[in-house]
């Protein structure tokens, strides 16, 4: 996914940056060069919180990708894909972002392999890691 990376108000050494992409804005923590902060890059997103069915992911009703704020957390829109080994990939926008499953035994109604959903996890469980093409 290609975002535009700007230092927040947070203190530097917090790794804060705002990321600005096509699907929204949001804050979470940089792992690339701190000089690379103010441009554009390609980059990949780690979640390290697991989806736990109806406490941090909900089946979505609007069926559109899309990365918003909400407090200390970040809300991503996408559809699911289920894998046998307990992981789920979210596309957004065609970028997956994979999450671990709390409970990988068979979801609950309205989160089938294809689904849209919202997953909610805390801001400082959100990394970006910046790749070149």
């Amino acid at each position: 996914m290609l975002v535009r990376v700007e230092a927040t108000v947070r203190p530097a050494s917090s790794g804060a940056v705002r990321v600005h992409s096509t699907l929204g804005t949001v804050a979470v923590l940089w792992q690339g060069d701190p000089e690379a902060v103010g441009r554009e890059h390609h980059v990949e997103w780690t979640v390290d919180e697991d989806i736990v069915w109806t406490v941090n992911a909900w089946p979505s009703a609007t069926a559109a990708p899309e990365l918003r704020e909400d407090g200390d957390h970040i809300v991503f829109r996408g559809q699911l894909s289920l894998f046998e080994d307990g992981v789920a990939a979210l596309d957004l926008g065609g970028t997956p972002i994979l999450f671990d499953l709390a409970e990988p035994s068979p979801p609950p109604e309205g989160f089938a392999d294809g689904a849209w959903v919202e997953v909610r996890v805390a801001r400082d469980r959100v990394s970006l890691w910046p790749y070149a093409l």
